[in-house]
Parts: C-alpha cells; sequence; structure tokens
C-alpha cells in the first residue's frame, strides 16, 4: 500500500501532505492579499466598482492559482491505487451493524457544518443580487430596469457552475475518493472567497462560476459518504436531517444580509468574503473526515477499509468473497449505468424532481428578496421576513427527517412534493395581494424557503441509497446537479427577458414540475428506509430482467433461515445449490 509514502492522520492517509498544505498557505496567502482594497473602500460604503487591480491583487491570484493545483495533487493518490481493485475481503455489513458511536456523531456534526458552509453560498446570490446592481449600475427588472447588463447574469454564472461542478465532483468521487473531494470543495471556497473584493463586475461573474464549481461539488459527496458510513437503521433520517441543515444555511444567510450585510455595515461584498474563514475551518477539520469504507474496498484497499470501520466500531470480519464484490460484479464505473435499464426509472425521478427543486430555488427562492421589495417592503423588512419564515419552518426539518427514515423514503418525496406544488399555487392565486396580510404571506412562504431545502435534502439523499457505490457519486453528483440546472433553465429565461422574475410566474414554473416529479416517484420509486444499500442495489438490478435471463443475486443480507431470500415489494423465493433463482414463476412475474 506504500504507506511509507503517505502521512497518517487519524487512519487518514495523506499522499503527498507537502504539496497540498503549500496549497493550502499560497491560496489562503492570496486570498489575504485582495483584502487592502476591501479594506480601503470602507470610506465608500465599501463600493470598489472602478477601482483598479493593483500589484498585491494580482500576485494574489497567480497564488491562488497554485493553490488550488498544488491542494488537487496533494489529494491525488498515486496511480497505481488509482487503477487498483479487487481485494475487497472485509465484510462490508458490519459497518450497518456497528452501533453509532462518538466517531459517527463528530462525522455528522461535521458534516452538518459543510452542508451549511455550502448551501450558503448558492443562497448568497439572492442577497447579493441587489447591492450589485445597485452598485455597478447593472440591469434589473426591480431596481434599475434601464441597465444594459443583466444582473441576472451573477446567478446565471453561479449556478452554471453548480452543475458542471456536479458532476465533476461526482466522477472524482468515484476516482479519487469521497473525502477528497469534499477537502477540494473546501480549497475552492477559500479561494473564490475574492469574488467580494473584485472590482470589475466582469470578475464577479468568473469567479463566481469556479465559486460554483466547487459548490455543487460538495453536497452530494457529503451525502455520498454519510450513506456509506452511517448504519442502515439510521442512515435515512440522520442524512436527511443533516441536509436539512439547508434551512440553517438560508436562515444563517438572511440574518447575516440584514446585519452585517446590510448597506450600513460591510456592504453585499462581506457575504463572499466570508468563505475564507469556513473554507478554512472545513480545511482544518479534515482529520475527522474519513474515507469510505465502501469505496476503498471497491479499490482494493482493504487495509485502509480495516482502519476506518474499527474507527466506527464495526466489527472486522473477513471473507473469501464480500457481498459488496458479489452484488456489484456487473456494475461498472461509468455514466451509462445510470440510464441502463435497471436504473433508467430512478434516473428519470431523480431527474425531473430535481429539476423541480432547481426551479424553485432559483426561481421563486432567488427572486423572492426583489418581490418582495416590489409588494412594498423595504431591504431589510425583506429579508428579515425571509429570516422569520425560515425560522417558523426549521421545525419541520426535523418532522421531515423522521418521516423519511421511520415512515416511509418513497412517500415522503411524494408528500413534499405536492405540498410544494400546493404552496405555490397559493401564490399563484393571490399574488401581490399577500402584501396586505403577513401572516398568509408567512404560512405560504414556510413551505418553498424551509420545505424546498428539505426536499433537495430528500432527493440527494435518495439519490445516494438507490445507486450502487460504484457510480454513488455520479448519481450523487447528478441529483445535485439536476436541482441546479433547473435553476440555469429559468435564470435563463430571466436573462434573456422571456419570462420576467414576478412572483406569479416563478410560481407557476415550479408548482408544475414538482407536481410532475411526485407522480414520477409514484410510478418508478423504491422504498429504501432501513435497507441495507447492498440490498436495495441488489433488488435494482434485479427489476427489469426476464424470467431465466440472469440470476438474481442472492447474499447472506437476503437470505432467511429457511434458505428462503426476500427482495422488499417481492415474493420469497428459494435459490438452488447453485445459486440460480428458482420458485414460483408466477412470484416472480
Amino acid at each position: 500500500m506504500m504507506k511509507d509514502s503517505r502521512t497518517r492522520s487519524g487512519s487518514i492517509d495523506y499522499h503527498h501532505p507537502g504539496h497540498f498544505w503549500f496549497g493550502i498557505a499560497a491560496v489562503t496567502i492570496g486570498v489575504a492579499l485582495h483584502l487592502p482594497m476591501y479594506v480601503e473602500s470602507a470610506g465608500m460604503h465599501y463600493h470598489m466598482a472602478g477601482m483598479p487591480m493593483d500589484l498585491s491583487m494580482k500576485i494574489g491570484m497567480g497564488l491562488i492559482i497554485v493553490g488550488l493545483i498544488a491542494s488537487f495533487y496533494g489529494l491525488l493518490p498515486r496511480g497505481a491505487e488509482l487503477r487498483q481493485t479487487g481485494g475487497r475481503q472485509v465484510r462490508i455489513r458490519a459497518m450497518d451493524d456497528a452501533p453509532i458511536t462518538k466517531a459517527h456523531v463528530t462525522l455528522l456534526l461535521i458534516m452538518a457544518l459543510a452542508v451549511t458552509i455550502d448551501v450558503m453560498k448558492p443562497v448568497t446570490l439572492g442577497f447579493v443580487v441587489p447591492g450589485m446592481a445597485k452598485e455597478y449600475g447593472l440591469k434589473h427588472p426591480v431596481l434599475n430596469p434601464g441597465g444594459t447588463v443583466p444582473v441576472s447574469l451573477l446567478p446565471f454564472f453561479g449556478i452554471t457552475g453548480t452543475v458542471i461542478g456536479s458532476f465533476i465532483w461526482g466522477w472524482l468521487s468515484d476516482r479519487i475518493g469521497r473525502r477528497a473531494a469534499i477537502l477540494l470543495a473546501a480549497v475552492s471556497f477559500i479561494g473564490t472567497s475574492i469574488c467580494g473584493a473584485m472590482p470589475d463586475y466582469r470578475w464577479n461573474f468568473v469567479m463566481c462560476f469556479i465559486m460554483g464549481l466547487g459548490v455543487g461539488g460538495m453536497l452530494p459527496i457529503v451525502f455520498a459518504l454519510l450513506a456509506e458510513i452511517i448504519p442502515a437503521r439510521h442512515r435515512g433520517w440522520l442524512t436527511v436531517l443533516i441536509g436539512g441543515d439547508v434551512a440553517g444555511a438560508y436562515i444563517l444567510t438572511s440574518w447575516l444580509a440584514s446585519t452585517v450585510g446590510a448597506s450600513n455595515a460591510f456592504g453585499w461584498r462581506i457575504l463572499w468574503l466570508l468563505g475564507l474563514p469556513t473554507g478554512l475551518v472545513l480545511v482544518l477539520l479534515n482529520r475527522w473526515i474519513p474515507e469510505s469504507p465502501r469505496f476503498l474496498l471497491q479499490r482494493g484497499r482493504d487495509d485502509e477499509a480495516r482502519d476506518v470501520m474499527r474507527r466506527y466500531g464495526a466489527t472486522i470480519v473477513d471473507d473469501e468473497e464480500s457481498e459488496l464484490a458479489v452484488v456489484e460484479s456487473s456494475v461498472k464505473s461509468s455514466w451509462r449505468q445510470l440510464v441502463g435499464r435497471h436504473f433508467a426509472g430512478l434516473t428519470a425521478v431523480v431527474a425531473v424532481f430535481g429539476i423541480g427543486v432547481g426551479l424553485v430555488t432559483f426561481g421563486f427562492q432567488l427572486w423572492i428578496p426583489s418581490n418582495l421589495r416590489a409588494m412594498g417592503f423595504d431591504e431589510v423588512s425583506a429579508d428579515r421576513i425571509l429570516r422569520d419564515s425560515a425560522l417558523l419552518g426549521f421545525p419541520a426539518t426535523f418532522l421531515i427527517a423522521w418521516m423519511y427514515g421511520f415512515w416511509s423514503s418513497k412517500n415522503t418525496l411524494i408528500v413534499l412534493g405536492l405540498a410544494t406544488a400546493a404552496s405555490l399555487m397559493g401564490f399563484i392565486v393571490l399574488g401581490n395581494n399577500l402584501a396586505g396580510n403577513r401572516a398568509l404571506l408567512y404560512a405560504l412562504l414556510v413551505v418553498p424557503i424551509t420545505g424546498i431545502s428539505s426536499i433537495q435534502a430528500v432527493l440527494v439523499a435518495y439519490s445516494s441509497e438507490v445507486y450502487p457505490t460504484r457510480v454513488r457519486g455520479r448519481a450523487t453528483g447528478l441529483g445535485a446537479g439536476a436541482t441546479k440546472l433547473g435553476g440555469v433553465l429559468i435564470i435563463t429565461l430571466v436573462v434573456f427577458a422571456i419570462a420576467p422574475p414576478k412572483i406569479v410566474a416563478t410560481s407557476l414554473i415550479g408548482a408544475v414540475p414538482m407536481a410532475l416529479g411526485a407522480l414520477a416517484v409514484m410510478i418508478w420509486g423504491v422504498e429504501t428506509r432501513k435497507r441495507r444499500l447492498e440490498e436495495i442495489t441488489a433488488e435494482e438490478l434485479t427489476l427489469g430482467t426476464n424470467q431465466g435471463d440472469r440470476p438474481i443475486i442472492v447474499t447472506e443480507s437476503l437470505r432467511r433461515s429457511d434458505g428462503t431470500y426476500h427482495v422488499a415489494g417481492r415474493a420469497p423465493r428459494h435459490s438452488g445449490a447453485d445459486g440460480i433463482q428458482s420458485g414460483d414463476d408466477e412470484a416472480a412475474q
């Protein structure tokens, strides 16, 4: 395993530690060199538009580029490990049989923080757009309709970056590991925080796009890592609970926007500059972020998998051929696997629901601060209304986590989709008349603000459960990317002035796909509640297969004491001596 070439920290391997930490230092110093110009602009209420870039800022940008490359190399496994497969002599079921330990709790807390920091980036777009439009004189449908360059290009570049980043990071996590992909996203947060110190709006667009790459990548990989480490009986509700911290990110961002980000404080730019300390926090906590043992086993890195499993209280049991290897023997590590006959229906669910979430998040939610001002509320009041709505809906996060983990994952998606569509219909019917009824306004805002965040968490958690380990990174990337693709679609309409972002229009555009997403789940969704990942994969590889076309995979977790095995939602069957399915033809159908 070439352990002599790496530094170990808490059973976590650093492949090129010197390069990694040099990269972190270079990126941090590069960002720090941008701050003097920001401080100098305090006398102008932190307006930097038109200020020339000084030498220190140019040097800082160079250091950031060098640092990002060095950090990536520091986390990159050696070529032999990238190609290595086989082994997998450890019984992975031990991870699902393990109790919740202090190590699990620590990981959950760190991942909750990571989700909060990650989601704050795209959420911030809605709060910086008004200030940016004013400072640069950009076109805004409410604040500056006479401008030339549309300010909606900022969220367009940012969200486009998240779509691309979701797919890139999904692929990377299946190649170099979940942990490495998460740390790379954290480094990108540090470097792209300079978006808040750019004196030219065009640089804001560029840096916002790069920021989007990291943002789009972190969230789905966090879910993939949690799905592969948390025991099956607790996986559903804990993963959604952590993902539900999306609502916490909205609360925190709206609070920052109404206090330190207000025009009389540090201006809209401070909301971007906060990426420096938050990204550093994630990097410094990396000791407690493990690599997925399932990923390690798929790569034949059995010794490292054993280290991680012991750390999380799993009893190490050797196997001649592990269940993970048997179940996924026919699964290829490629994007095409997601649209093959076994997973095409699920991919349709993830794509349709994801696009609907994106249309609500980046249509309704992105433009609601501006739409509230169009109703007659001032800037601070609008931000406080959104903050209070998020606070009112935050307790629902715990209810949704319980529903997903203990009631039904499939039915939870259906209920949330229909509830969001119904709430948006309220805005379609009442429109700006809601300004005169603050209580009803709060009630209707709760679902598309907090509810849509929970749906995103549920959807990405769901996509991390219903696909095999070999493509789990790609699958969660697909789920997250689909949510951002919906944002790109609606922002494109705004950029080209095809659909002005009025509250009735954004509500209608979001309500239709959410209802269709709920319908897609009814047709193609599968239940994942308290089921082991390998059991779910075995079922998916069986569904849609003709009788006698191929054997059903029989694994220890599915076999009963009487010689039968069970796939959820199907009749029990017997396996013959050769492991090939046998039994009643009618039941097989």
